[in-house]
């Protein structure tokens, strides 16, 4: 009986996550894709977007719309945006103050220019426009805005004396226990007033600032080291058990690829590497997942989101030389988001090996059963032949009558 329960708990404890995180996490990737959906490809880049020869065709496609119609404040958004893709912000923040001249006061309007006020290094400038934003409609996409101006005035905070940001934004060594709210995280945190020890309350809070560092991605720059090191941030610390070590690793691993600094880059793979402290290479093993294998399956990633990138980039390109509308030729064939696909050999094997041992236990105990059965029935027969050798009566023979 002793052993048969040494045998469950073993079971349950090498195919079962732990209950706390806090020891060690078996979390792999898919549970933290399922968890933070959409994350993966915005650090990759593979998520629905232009190539700048597109955007350069939208700028010319608006200028001659805007001829016909110059006060479609739709054209202006749309010819704003393309200036501030292509880094033109100064075009970019003209563009929008002649929008707000014909309707001024609105929404999208003090968004736009405040991103691109930030974009253009003018952070004080555009955190006021943002701030205004958020008066206008504070529950527009999601709360985006209320992140992007936290996120702003996060990194206002952390300049030094002679205005220089540092990077990353907080380092490794101010970082004394990886499972405690650091860095971003930490700060939303403080600034919405929110109980570090309340874990449902700070699983909301950072979960909505995600989705909100996501949106900044998706719509503003993706590879952007500040918005990485802030999602890296969150990620980390969103909960304890249902966190996202292994994408965060991959979003401070992609920041440490955007800056030139050699010492911030060895600051962001010092993140990276704290990031996967205790977590397992996959769920049926405790050996710890060093940043050397995580990033050799990343760097498979980034391959494959680089593929897909410039395939659509070809058919831009395409597109424009044909002389065709390439927003409708884009919207026709990316009409879905694109996934990324590559998966760790060594992960698969293990999810694969988990689903078959099942299987493989109840096969195993039939097949000793039935050769314990094989073997009780050939001892019986073995004994009956032996017995009927010795002219033994067997147990549950009648004794044979004599022969006068």
């Amino acid at each position: 009986m002793r052993r048969c329960v040494v045998l469950v708990v073993g079971w349950m404890v090498l195919t079962a996550s732990p209950t706390w995180a806090c020891y060690w996490d078996h979390d792999t990737l898919m549970m933290e894709r399922r968890r933070f959906p959409s994350a993966l490809e915005l650090i990759t880049g593979k998520f629905l977007r232009h190539s700048a020869a597109y955007y350069r065709w939208r700028i010319d496609d608006r200028l001659e719309k805007l001829k016909a119609d110059p006060k479609n404040l739709r054209y202006l958004d749309d010819l704003a945006v393309a200036y501030d893709k292509l880094g033109q912000h100064d075009k970019a923040i003209e563009t929008i103050l002649k929008k707000n001249a014909i309707q001024p006061g609105l929404y999208e309007t003090e968004a736009n220019l405040g991103t691109f006020l930030i974009h253009a290094g003018r952070l004080e400038e555009g955190l006021a426009h943002i701030r205004r934003a958020i008066e206008i409609n504070p529950d527009a996409h999601f709360g985006r805005e209320i992140y992007q101006q936290l996120l702003v005035e996060y990194v206002l905070s952390r300049r030094n004396e002679e205005g220089a940001l540092p990077m990353p934004l907080e380092g490794s060594s101010t970082r004394t226990d990886h499972f405690d709210p650091a860095g971003f995280a930490r700060f939303v945190l403080e600034q919405r007033q929110i109980d570090e020890d309340n874990g449902r309350a700070v699983e909301k809070e950072l979960g909505r600032a995600i989705k909100g560092v996501l949106g900044m991605m998706r719509f503003g720059n993706y590879d952007s080291p500040v918005l990485l090191e802030a999602l890296g941030d969150l990620l980390l610390s969103y909960g304890r058990v249902d966190d996202g070590k292994r994408l965060a690793a991959r979003a401070f691993l992609k920041a440490s690829y955007e800056v030139s600094d050699p010492h911030a880059q060895e600051e962001y793979r010092k993140l990276a590497e704290q990031a996967l402290q205790r977590q397992t290479v996959h769920e049926l093993t405790y050996r710890e997942l060093s940043l050397r294998r995580l990033e050799k399956v990343f760097q498979r990633e980034l391959e494959e989101a680089e593929a897909w990138y410039a395939q659509v980039a070809a058919d831009e390109r395409r597109w424009i030389d044909g002389g065709v509308d390439v927003d409708a030729a884009f919207a026709k064939k990316y009409y879905t988001e694109p996934t990324i696909e590559y998966r760790d050999p060594a992960a698969v094997r293990a999810t694969t090996f988990k689903r078959l041992l099942p299987v493989a236990i109840v096969l195993a105990i039939l097949l000793v059963v039935l050769a314990l059965a094989a073997s009780g029935y050939g001892l019986y027969r073995l004994q009956r032949w032996y017995a009927s050798r010795r002219g033994v009566r067997t147990r549950g023979e009648s004794a044979r009558p004599s022969v006068p």
